[in-house]
This record gives structure tokens, sequence and C-alpha cells, in this order.
């Protein structure tokens, strides 16, 4: 009985974290991860690397801006709040 417990903990706990790594998007700004939230489910750029990115390439992801990767950026200190406004303005 034990066994079958165990495993089943196990189970709830592997899918605990597939379910958190599907929910999240994983963003390397510099040296630093930072963890933003998904709008809906999917593996589509779960793990997203600034380096080497102009800014108005990581803003043309749109599920990345949908979710709020601007304000990260703003956060991290790569953009001010004015040109984030007029990046987004681009996409209205």
């Amino acid at each position: 009985m034990q066994k079958g417990l165990k495993k089943l903990v196990i189970l709830a706990v592997i899918c605990a974290c597939g379910y958190f790594i599907l929910s999240n998007h994983f963003i390397f700004i510099g040296k630093d991860l930072r963890v933003l939230k998904k709008s809906h489910l999917t593996l589509e750029n779960t793990f997203f690397s600034t380096q080497g990115k102009s800014i108005d390439s990581v803003m043309n992801v749109d599920d990345l801006r949908k979710d709020g990767i601007g304000k990260l950026l703003v956060e991290a200190g790569k953009i001010t709040e004015e040109q984030l406004e007029t990046i987004l303005e681009k996409y209205r």
C-alpha cells in the first residue's frame, strides 16, 4: 500500500513541476533569470534569452509582449517607461 502511495506522490510532484513549467516563461535578461506568468499553457517561448537581441525583436514576440515582458525590461533597466509606451503604441 505504501509503495502505491509513494508512486502517486512522485507522480503528483512531476505533474506539478510540469504545470509550473508550462504556465511560466523563464526569461534570461543578462545573467538574471526572471519568471513571467503565461496567459495560457504552452511550451512556446518557455525559455527565452534577450542576449544579443534588440529591444524591438524581443517586443516583437506576441506572446511575450502580451504577457508583460516590457515591464520586466523596465525593471531590469533595459528601457524606460516612456520607451515602453512608445514601443507598445506600434502594436495597438
